[in-house]
């Protein structure tokens, strides 16, 4: 109705950032954002074709809808396309994008992203990160996923068991045991959130691996 001639009142962009946050909320499972991701698009063309320049918020929740749905070029093409309405990427951009891409099985160029954005001083949230962890992990770039997780700890953000987990057990079972171990002793310094509990369980999962 707000779209009609007749009517005095145009969608603006408030208008279209309700509309697009109410639709992110239904992306909770993967085969109903497909549904919802239509809905996305056409919001999208009509708000272009209604002269509304988008800004970093409407932009960033368009990117996380494709990313999200794995259309991970398509997630790419909205992000290469901010600073032509004069906005510039922060870390929830390059987020969604960089997991978007690792959840796709393009690890490496989701790892570029990170890196770019850590380039640029901004921190991506402990979700993101512990995405990538574990991704690179399962692709044994074993210094990268390192390299991630210190740097995920020195932000004083703390990763999860399964986090942890996942990158000692694969070292372990491509023969990186002992290295494994001297990761955990390390990781415990530093993350003084690892209560005993979680250390134990590390360990003893180590143990069963390396058999």
């Amino acid at each position: 109705m707000m779209k009609e001639d007749s009517i005095d009142c145009k969608p603006n962009l408030e208008t279209y950032a309700m509309l697009f946050n109410v639709l992110l909320k239904k992306f909770n499972k993967l085969n109903v954002s497909y549904v919802y991701l239509n809905a996305v698009r056409s919001l999208n063309k009509q708000m272009k074709a209604l002269g509304v320049v988008p800004d970093t918020y409407v932009l960033n929740m368009i990117i996380k809808a494709y990313a999200k749905c794995l259309q991970v070029d398509e997630a790419v093409r909205v992000f290469r396309e901010m600073g032509l309405y004069g906005c510039e990427p922060n870390a929830f951009s390059y987020g969604y994008l960089f997991k978007g891409c690792c959840e796709k099985g393009r690890v490496w160029q989701g790892f570029g992203f990170f890196k770019e954005m850590r380039e640029k001083g901004l921190v991506p949230s402990s979700g993101a990160y512990m995405v990538l962890v574990c991704s690179l992990a399962l692709e044994r770039k074993f210094e990268d996923a390192v390299e991630v997780l210190r740097d995920m700890l020195g932000n004083s953000l703390k990763p999860d068991l399964l986090t942890y987990r996942t990158l000692l057990e694969e070292m372990c079972r491509d023969g990186k045991g002992i290295e494994a171990l001297e990761l955990l002793e390390e990781f415990r310094k530093k993350d003084v959130a690892m209560g005993e509990r979680t250390y134990n369980e590390l360990v003893d999962s180590l143990h069963f691996v390396d058999r």
